[in-house]
């Protein structure tokens, strides 16, 4: 066995910028690991070659590799695909890590499936590892639905009593955001939803699970926990379980947006840069990139087309920048006014609240707060700050002081932050 600094292994796919996996290797182990994007015809041709240790397979791939394996462990053979490879004194051997990481979301969630009905969107290699282990713990009726088979969109609604629902579909993954397979407020007995997509970190889909109460889990954990057991195939050694905790809040907290609301003026932009700044992350304003578009100022906007027209602008800002990861964003005064926000915001960020004395809030240049007693416009807004935050900071004179303040409410939250200087 070589040593983990010189393993060379990769991730094969077709498509594959958008990625989590280097990442998360990289907190698991110490060997390279690299991208390897292939067309096709020539899969066959870079497997026989063979430059490399080991790889994870990911779609549309896993199918296609197992012919060129020696050998195939019984586990993959049986749900038919492969996401794992190694090289043996025999040649190349598959796995399937995914089972077990699906086993492990499924738990993690404390969605409990025993005996319930399940309902499996799409029907591709995902799908089958799905129904492999909703049958080893003897799920009810497993239900597949998809665009041509015998249970399909379009006569769904006789599984609308489902009581699990698992997407194995790409509907809703960046960048086709706010998408959704089906409508959840259809299925009156949901109990849990869990969607294979990780990004963004909760789709339209967990969204309106989030909404309804219901029991909700995206496909980060197990994207991680299938990564540490393939890292345990690569270097022939085990990695303890605690780690599958540690990998994954880390990556929640690197790739997760966090975004500002408050009241116009409460210095979400002076506060934003600077903890942009203090985190390495880039800094977006939603208003700013309403004026960049439009090729005018956000109060001409107001004189020339009115209210409404601004806020037509300011949603298709806040979906631009919500389904990008890893950003902090500050947005305008009034965008909790529209609730139709909440979910490009939310989707793949946390969302905080920056409070600040209505008497030290300035408004020039600002028509809302200009036309409106601040009192007034403080009161009718508040409830919807604290509706569409997760956490709330004050806004201090200093700016450092209140970018700690925003970094201990998130910490509050289960969020800890490494700063671009730790």
């Amino acid at each position: 066995m070589k040593n983990q600094k010189d393993l060379k292994v990769a991730l094969l796919g077709r498509k594959l910028s958008h990625s989590f996996s280097p990442q998360i290797h990289a907190l698991l182990a110490d060997y390279e690991y690299r991208l390897q994007e292939l067309e096709p015809e020539v899969v066959g041709g870079f497997l026989q070659k063979g430059e490399f240790d080991a790889l994870n397979v990911t779609i549309p791939y896993k199918k296609t590799v197992m012919p060129y394996l020696a050998e195939i462990s019984e586990q993959a053979r049986k749900i038919g695909s492969v996401n794992t490879i190694t090289r043996t004194e025999n040649g190349l051997r598959g796995d399937n890590t995914d089972y077990y990481g699906f086993s492990f979301m499924l738990r993690r969630s404390g969605i409990e499936v025993e005996g319930k009905k399940v309902l499996v969107l799409g029907s591709g290699g995902a799908s089958v590892t799905v129904k492999a282990v909703l049958a080893d713990l003897n799920a009810g009726q497993i239900i597949t639905v998809s665009r041509s088979g015998e249970n399909n969109y379009d006569n769904i609604s006789a599984h609308y009593d489902a009581e699990v629902i698992v997407n194995t579909t790409p509907v809703g993954m960046y960048p086709e955001n706010g998408k959704a397979a089906v409508c959840l407020d259809d299925f009156k007995a949901c109990e849990g939803v869990l969607d294979l997509i990780y990004n963004p970190a909760r789709t339209k889909l967990l969204c309106d699970a989030k909404r309804l109460g219901i029991k909700y889990a995206n496909g980060l954990s197990m994207l991680v926990a299938q990564a540490k057991l393939a890292s345990e195939l690569f270097m022939g050694c085990a990695i303890p379980d605690e780690e599958i905790d540690r990998v994954l809040g880390i990556m929640e907290a690197q790739s997760e947006n966090i975004v500002l609301v408050g009241m116009p003026g409460s210095g979400k932009s002076t506060a934003g840069r600077a903890l942009a700044k203090k985190l390495g992350r880039e800094f977006v304003d939603t208003d700013s990139m309403v004026e960049a578009v439009s090729g005018i100022t956000i109060p001409e906007i107001f004189e020339k087309y009115g209210e409404d027209e601004f806020r037509k602008r300011e949603h298709f800002a806040a979906c631009e920048a919500g389904k990008r990861s890893s950003l902090v964003i500050a947005t305008g005064g009034g965008i909790i006014k529209r609730e139709e926000n909440y979910i490009p915001l939310s989707q793949n960020s946390k969302i905080v609240f920056l409070d600040r004395d209505i008497n030290t809030l300035p408004v020039d240049g600002r028509p809302l707060s200009q036309a409106n007693p601040l009192e007034k416009l403080y009161e009718e807004r508040l409830p919807l700050y604290i509706k569409f935050s997760d956490a709330k900071a004050q806004c201090e004179p200093e700016v450092e002081k209140t970018v700690q303040n925003i970094l201990d409410a998130l910490e509050a939250e289960g969020r800890k932050y490494e700063t671009a200087c730790d």
